[in-house]
């Protein structure tokens, strides 16, 4: 078991940002912490830390995404085929898993 790292700068740079674009956006929907927070099935405490930047679990996040509607966003920033890398890879088969060689 690898023993806990440091929060890389990006990273952290990442959920402070993230967490600031999930407030706007609950704004913008003019919605309370504890309204988001109802709709997601979490603690508004809980919406309150992600909006602040601190980390959650995956699902957390996209309960949350779901309560304010930018769920399919969140989940089309990440579709590896919208990449150029990705549609320049879309018609080869992806192995199943990816292994080592052994040294």
């Amino acid at each position: 078991m690898k023993a806990a790292t440091r929060t890389p700068v990006p990273v952290s740079r990442a959920l402070t940002t993230i967490g600031g674009d999930l407030a706007t956006w609950r704004k913008l929907r003019s919605l309370t912490v504890a309204e988001v927070a109802d709709r997601a099935g979490v603690t508004p405490l809980t919406v309150a830390r992600l909006e602040n930047g601190h980390g959650s679990t995956l699902e957390t996040l996209l309960r949350v995404t779901r309560a304010l509607g930018v769920l399919e966003l969140l989940t089309h920033a990440v579709d590896p085929y919208e990449s150029d890398v990705g549609r320049l890879r879309a018609d080869e088969a992806l192995p199943q898993r990816i292994r080592r060689r052994s040294t």
